[in-house]
């Protein structure tokens, strides 16, 4: 198997516009991170009109998802998958890998890389941007709500449930990296 000389972040976007535009701010301000795009996260980028600085893209063409095959060579430290909707959320309970996004999630936990998800359904009532910014009213069924805190079992799996924690969980992981390299 072939080393990796440095590992990077791998950071997954789905369908959601739900607090795009932050986690695309907290992706332009990071180093070292590929992005991973559903075939809805390439679609919504676009109907948002939002521009990220990254290394490598990877998109969802493929049936096998060969971008995972990176994760077998330790090309990652870390996973992010946010905004994560909760069709997305709803796959990875049940162990459903059949996009690139799900492969990335079953993969990482296969090789135990850490991963931080942040669901976008995780309250009874949110409001959420629309594309063209306009803000909705969002009531996620109790389903959603379920797999979120299903989700929350897994191993080396962190959910969070707003910007603040995301940013928070992202900055620890990457202050425990640095630790253990020195």
């Amino acid at each position: 198997m072939k080393a990796i000389q440095k590992q990077r972040m791998a950071w997954a976007l789905t369908g959601s516009g739900h607090y795009l535009r932050e986690c695309i701010d907290i992706i332009n301000r990071l180093e070292d991170v590929d992005l991973f795009l559903s075939k809805a996260a390439a679609e919504i980028l676009q109907q948002y009109g939002y521009q990220h600085k990254v290394g490598k893209v990877y998109q969802d063409k493929t049936a096998s998802a060969v971008p995972v095959e990176l994760f077998y060579h330790g090309a990652y430290h870390t996973v992010v998958i946010a905004p994560s909707t909760s069709n997305t959320v709803a796959k990875m309970v049940c162990g459903i890998s059949d996009n690139l996004v799900t492969n990335i999630f079953a993969q990482a936990g296969k090789c135990r890389v850490p991963t931080i998800v942040y669901a976008c359904d995780t309250e009874p009532e949110l409001e959420s941007e629309a594309p063209r910014e306009n803000m909705v009213k969002v009531y996620p069924r109790r389903i959603d709500l379920e797999n979120v805190d299903k989700l929350k079992t897994f191993e080396e799996t962190t959910v969070v449930a707003d910007m603040q924690q995301l940013s928070s969980a992202i900055q620890t992981r990457l202050a425990c990296l640095k630790a253990s390299s020195s």
